[in-house]
């Protein structure tokens, strides 16, 4: 039986308590890794299991996750209520009943494996940084051979006015397109427009301005449309994509830069590390997968899979739909 628990909120005062001991204000010291976070009259939580348990999440998640004081107090309440559940369930020998310890056997393996594959890749980054002038020259090369790319598109600044086509007809959305397109070209304020009638969600906050963005990363015909513009302030005539017609403003462009060497060389290097451990730590996984003395018990794993007769599915969906299976024709 699986149970499911509430998500827990901690009181206010415990709120605050909380959120010093873990993220620390401005100069405070790191706590200790015996420092302890979070307790009640059972169990309790320290500093060094609550760093443990960020290791479950992906790596480049787990610096930012302290950045939102609710995450941090909700992840250290549900610690601290699977732990009093833990001593719970000993206190009542539930871990010494044999399902239990085979449960528990199968989590071991499974933390084990995950610390195995962190060593392989520890492992494996240590020897790629020991050995810089040797993939170093590789990055090179790689760059040698296509150094294009590495280079960074034309950009272009845009704002944006939509009206979908899916709240009303093609045409009255043009027209609604070209007599805004008026207002603005004689003046009128167009992130003000673009916050009262654009139909982009997002133009309420950002009253239509899109960023930076290359071509390709647009709909054809609003990407089109925009690097056609030539310069800051030119207004596009409407555009129809694939979410409404449009009309655009350039704010700014930038040509397509291709970088030297150096310049590319940090973003080369970056992706040749990461290829190289990836690669260690399949071939690590790969001679498991290819162990010679791998023996499978076929007739166990065959007895595993269920096997569903056509003919009994047949009888079985005409029984249930209440239809009569049609009668075997005499031989």
């Amino acid at each position: 039986m699986i149970i499911a628990f509430p998500r827990f909120r901690l009181p206010a005062a415990l709120l605050l308590t909380v959120a010093l001991a873990v993220s620390g204000a401005v100069c405070a010291q790191t706590p200790a890794a015996d420092t302890v976070l979070i307790s009640n009259s059972v169990a309790k939580v320290t500093r060094a299991e609550y760093d443990a348990e960020l290791k479950k999440l992906p790596a480049d998640l787990r610096g930012g996750f302290a950045n939102n004081p609710r995450r941090v107090n909700d992840l250290l309440m549900r610690m601290l209520v699977q732990k009093s559940l833990a001593v719970q369930a000993k206190a009542a020998k539930l871990d010494a009943t044999p399902d239990a310890a085979l449960r528990i056997d199968l989590e071991v393996d499974r933390v084990l494996s995950q610390i195995m594959a962190e060593n392989v890749e520890a492992q494996a980054a240590a020897e790629f940084d020991a050995n810089p002038a040797k993939f170093e020259a590789r990055a090179r090369e790689l760059f040698m051979i296509d150094r294009a790319k590495f280079a960074t598109p034309e950009m272009a600044n845009a704002t944006h006015i939509l009206f979908d086509t899916k709240k009303r007809s093609s045409d009255e959305a043009k027209k609604l397109a070209q007599e805004t397109r008026a207002k603005i070209a004689a003046g009128g304020d167009m992130g003000k427009l673009a916050k009262e009638i654009s139909d982009d969600p997002s133009a309420g906050s950002n009253e239509g301005a899109l960023g930076w963005f290359a071509q390709k990363d647009m709909d054809p015909a609003f990407g089109a449309a925009a690097f056609a513009l030539k310069n800051p302030g030119d207004l596009s005539e409407p555009v129809l994509s694939q979410f409404g017609w449009h009309v655009i403003r350039l704010e700014g462009k930038r040509p397509a830069v291709t970088p030297t060497f150096e310049q590319a060389r940090e973003t080369i290097l970056l992706e040749i590390r990461k290829n190289y451990i990836d690669e260690k730590r399949e071939a690590a996984v790969t001679a498991i997968r290819r162990d010679p003395q791998t023996q499978v018990n076929r007739d166990a794993v065959e007895a595993l899979k269920l096997r569903i007769d056509p003919e009994q599915m047949r009888r079985a969906l005409g029984a249930t739909s209440g239809a009569p299976a049609p009668a075997t024709a005499p031989k």
